[in-house]
């Protein structure tokens, strides 16, 4: 059962045409009807699960959202990022496939740790 469709809204930008979600089930939070951001393809958002892309939040290329994930905002996730679990990806956040972008506080401590693929993380206690 399909959990949202791509509407005929459409936007072109840097050559890409995104597409506007829009559920017809209710899940999560999101009711049947509700308008949700931009993906490029349908791949891009999963059919399974509560994710969902909000507001002005754009995704494409190879990105997938899935899971309980959330992608809000003006945030951009692209190329072959993946967000899923309950992670959430919100504000002027880009996001793609190596590159990671976030805030740290002047009290927070940070953990580095090393990727499966060889790059360093950074990941708040």
């Amino acid at each position: 059962m399909k959990k949202f469709k791509l509407t005929k809204e459409t936007m072109e930008m840097y050559g890409i045409t995104f597409h506007r979600v829009e559920a017809v089930a209710d899940f999560g939070s999101v009711k049947a009807g509700d308008k949700g951001g931009w993906v490029e393809k349908e791949e891009n958002l999963n059919q399974e699960g509560d994710a969902w892309v909000y507001g002005n939040a754009r995704v494409y290329g190879n990105a997938e959202v899935y899971g309980d994930a959330v992608v809000s905002g003006d945030a951009w996730v692209s190329g072959n990022a993946e967000v899923y679990g309950d992670a959430e990806v919100y504000g002027k956040l880009k996001l793609e496939a190596g590159l990671y972008f976030g805030f740290l506080f002047k009290n927070e401590k940070v953990q580095k740790i090393k990727n499966h693929d060889g790059t360093t993380l950074l990941w708040k206690k």
